[in-house]
């Protein structure tokens, strides 16, 4: 709103897992649109661009003239090639080779090397040739605008860049031990189920319907002392689901997951 911007959303959609709703999406594209953006993997769905779907949205966008925004800051917190699904994985890479639209990739160190206290980010632009001499030229003059990188944290960034390796084993194993331990309560009857997720930090759990997704939050977090997120945070289009963090410690995680069933038990 700033930058006299107008922000229109599109929904995912899920089946036996997320995919983006291109019926809508190309409903809300209009004459005005100017770009498209896609987060891979989605916040807080985990679900990846597929190939099918990136092939769809360089359809609309070189039909349009439209550039591709993709926010890729979680990219390297992907699980399984392989999905639980059992079905070979077709999921995108990254966008940052796309050339048949003007595209552009985000990314920066406050998930990769897990620093978002540094403030640095950037961009990689891709796209055929006209476009993306123009686009530079433009983001030349926008980049002129703002101040630079600081000395410091430009000197350190090698370094910094270098603990990626280390932070994200640490922050993949926690994940995964934590998904692994929710399945596990998750599968012995409770009311509660999880949805398919491909990577990312979060898990959304599926609870009754008895209550809207506020209010169970706010009972978990007022009488247990767990905090979950109500799906309403990430404009959910109905009630029935909660959205947890994977990074606590894993006792800590399994803690929570506990009071959570005990709360729906209790309240179902």
């Amino acid at each position: 709103r700033l930058n006299d911007l107008e922000i229109l959303h599109y929904p995912l959609e899920y089946t036996d897992r997320w995919q983006v709703d291109f019926s809508t999406l190309r409903e809300r594209t209009t004459p005005r649109t100017r770009a498209v953006l896609v987060v891979h993997p989605n916040n807080p769905t985990g679900s990846f661009i597929r190939r099918r779907e990136l092939d769809s949205l360089i359809e609309i966008c070189s039909r349009q003239n439209l550039a591709l925004i993709a926010d890729e800051v979680f990219a390297d917190f992907e699980f399984a090639a392989t999905d639980s699904l059992g079905e070979s994985d077709s999921r995108v890479i990254t966008h940052a080779a796309e050339d048949r639209a003007l595209t552009f990739v985000l990314s920066g160190l406050s998930k990769i090397s897990a620093l978002p206290q540094m403030k640095l980010a950037w961009l990689i632009a891709n796209g055929p040739q006209p476009l993306l001499r123009d686009a530079l030229a433009r983001l030349e003059i926008i980049a002129d605008t703002y101040l630079s990188v600081s000395a410091p944290l430009a000197c350190a960034l090698p370094k910094l860049l270098a603990t990626r390796s280390s932070i994200q084993k640490q922050i993949l194993t926690r994940v995964h031990t934590n998904l692994t331990k929710l399945d596990e309560h998750l599968s012995q009857g409770s009311a509660v189920s999880r949805l398919h997720v491909e990577g990312g930090w979060y898990a959304i759990l599926r609870v009754p319907r008895t209550q809207s997704d506020e209010d169970w939050a706010i009972r978990l977090v007022s009488e247990d002392g767990v905090l979950a997120h109500p799906g309403h945070f990430f404009d959910f289009a109905s009630d029935g689901c909660l959205v947890v963090s994977l990074l606590p410690r894993a006792e800590v995680f399994e803690n929570g997951i506990a009071r959570i069933l005990a709360r729906v038990a209790k309240e179902t």
